[in-house]
C-alpha cells in the first residue's frame, strides 16, 4: 500500500542521520553516523514517518512535493547549544584592546567587557532587541542552524532580564515566529552589575529572592512552556564572575523552581564547577577548557554533556583549547556551540566552530557533526525530538551543497549549506 505525505526527500548520496535511540553518543560512538547511501526521508506534517533507501521509501511513499538530492548529502539541522544571541551595541572597541594585549577577565575586571554589553541593552527597547536578534537568527539558519539556545544576562536586573525574555517570546510566538526554534535560558548569574560592585552576594539575594520567581512566573505563560521547551537556569562560576558556592545557591535556587541547570565553567579557572554540574545533574556543562582530568571522569561517568566553545579560544587568540580528545576518549557525550555573543565569540556559524574543532581540537569531522546534532540536543534536553534524522522525530534537515557531509569541516569561510527544512518546511 503507497502512503500519502507532504515531502519526500529523494536519492541523497549520503542521507546522513546522527541516529542514536540509546541517548547522546560517547566514545567510539561519536564517529559513527549511520549514513545511508542513495538515502531518502518522508516527511508528513512537521515530522518524519520513514527514512532509508531510496528504493523502499520512494516506493512505499507518494508526497504531495518530492525534492530530488541526487549530488547532495543531507543532514540533521545543526542544534546551537549555548548563545547569547539576544544583545544590544557591540564590542568592537575590545577587540581591539585584546589585539593590542589587554585580556578578556583584564577588560571585565575595569568595567568593560560583559558590562559593556549591559549598559547597551539595559538601554535598548525591546524592538531593537527583537529586530537585531532577529537579524541574527536569520544569518544563522542561512548557515544551518534550526535550534538555538538563547540566555539572558546582558540586563542583570529584573525589569532587564524579563524584557530579554520578552524578545525571545516574540521571536518564538505565534505571530511573525522565526523559524529558528529557541530555548531559553536565564544567566541572572552572568556578571555583578556596577550597583552592586564588591558586594556580589547582595546581587545574589536580588537573583534568588527577586529574579527567579519572576522569571518563573514568565516561563509558565509562555510560548516556550505550552510548547514543553524547558527554561534553564546558568550561572557563570569563574574568577571575576560568581564562585562555586554563589553559583550553586543559585542553581539549587533555580531548581527548586523547576529549572534544570547549566553552567559555565573552567572557561579560565578551574573551581570546582564541573563536579557541581555533576552533583545538581546539570544537562551541561559548557567551555571545560581548562577542565582537569579528575573532573573529566566525573563529566564522563555522568548524564551531563560537555559543551565545548573553540570559536571564544579562537576569537581571544589562544592557543589552548578543551581537551576534547582526552574527553572523548573518557567518554564524555561532547557537544559544540558557537558562545555566539559580542565579545568572546562574534561568531554565527556551526560549520565554521566544527573546523575549528577538527583542527586545533583534534575531532573527525563525524564526532565534530554528532556533536552539533544529537549531542547538542541533549544538551538542551530535546534529545527525544531534534538532533537527528528518524521517524518520529522533528523534520529538521540540511541539504548540504556538496555530496559529502565532510565538507561541513573541511571548507571553511563559505556556506556549505543548500537549503534548510524546519518543521517539515523548506525555509531556505
Amino acid at each position: 500500500m503507497v502512503h500519502k505525505v507532504d515531502l519526500l526527500i529523494c536519492h541523497a548520496d549520503q542521507l546522513v542521520t546522527c541516529a542514536a535511540p540509546q541517548g547522546a553518543r560517547r566514545g567510539p560512538a561519536m564517529a559513527e553516523l549511520g549514513i545511508v547511501p542513495d538515502g531518502a526521508v518522508a516527511v508528513d506534517g512537521e515530522f518524519i514517518v520513514a527514512v532509508g533507501p531510496a528504493k523502499e521509501v520512494c516506493a512505499e511513499y507518494v508526497a504531495r512535493r518530492q525534492i530530488d538530492v541526487h549530488g547532495h548529502a543531507v543532514c540533521p539541522g545543526l542544534v546551537d547549544a549555548h548563545t547569547h544571541v539576544i544583545y544590544a551595541g557591540n564590542r568592537v572597541e575590545e577587540f581591539e584592546q585584546r589585539l593590542r594585549g589587554a585580556t578578556y577577565l583584564e577588560i571585565l575586571e575595569a568595567g568593560g567587557g560583559i558590562l559593556n554589553t549591559v549598559r547597551a541593552t539595559r538601554k535598548a527597547s525591546l524592538e531593537e532587541l527583537v529586530s537585531t536578534a532577529r537579524a541574527r537568527l536569520d544569518t544563522m539558519l542561512a548557515l544551518g542552524t534550526t535550534t538555538v539556545e538563547v540566555k539572558t544576562g546582558y540586563a542583570l536586573d529584573t525589569a532587564g532580564e524579563l524584557k530579554m525574555l520578552a524578545a525571545m517570546a516574540a521571536l518564538a510566538g505565534a505571530d511573525n515566529a522565526h523559524p529558528v526554534e529557541l530555548v531559553p535560558t536565564f544567566l541572572g548569574a552572568h556578571a555583578v552589575p556596577p550597583e552592586y560592585y564588591g558586594r556580589p552576594d547582595e546581587y545574589l539575594d536580588i537573583v534568588v529572592e527577586e529574579m527567579l520567581p519572576a522569571v518563573a512566573a514568565w516561563y509558565h505563560d509562555s510560548p516556550f512552556a505550552h510548547r514543553k521547551v524547558p527554561l534553564f537556569c546558568d550561572a557563570f562560576c569563574e574568577r571575576g564572575a560568581f564562585d562555586r558556592q554563589q553559583s550553586e545557591r543559585v542553581l539549587r535556587a533555580g531548581l527548586a523552581l523547576g529549572m534544570p541547570v547549566k553552567i559555565h565553567v573552567d572557561e579560565f579557572t578551574s573551581l570546582g564547577g564541573v563536579t557541581l554540574a555533576v552533583e545538581l545533574g546539570a544537562v551541561s556543562a559548557d567551555h571545560l577548557d581548562v577542565t582537569v582530568p579528575d573532573e573529566i571522569a566525573r563529566l564522563a561517568a555522568s548524564q551531563t554533556v560537555g559543551v565545548l566553545l573553540p570559536a571564544v579560544n579562537f576569537n581571544l587568540g589562544g592557543h589552548h583549547f578543551a581537551p576534547a580528545r582526552a574527553m572523548i576518549e573518557a567518554g564524555v557525550a561532547v557537544a559544540l556551540a558557537t558562545d555566539l555573543n559580542p565579545g568572546s565569540a562574534p561568531c554565527p556559524s556551526l560549520p565554521l566552530v566544527m573546523a575549528i574543532a577538527c583542527r586545533y581540537q583534534g575531532l573527525l569531522p563525524a564526532e565534530a557533526l554528532n556533536a552539533c546534532t544529537i549531542n547538542a540536543a541533549h544538551a538542551l534536553g530535546l534529545g527525544d525530538r531534534i538532533g537527528s534524522i528518524e521517524a518520529g522525530k522533528q523534520a529538521d534537515m540540511l541539504i548540504l551543497k556538496q555530496p559529502d557531509y565532510r565538507y561541513l569541516a573541511y571548507e571553511f569561510g563559505t556556506n556549505p549549506v543548500a537549503g534548510v527544512i524546519k518543521r517539515g518546511q523548506l525555509v531556505v
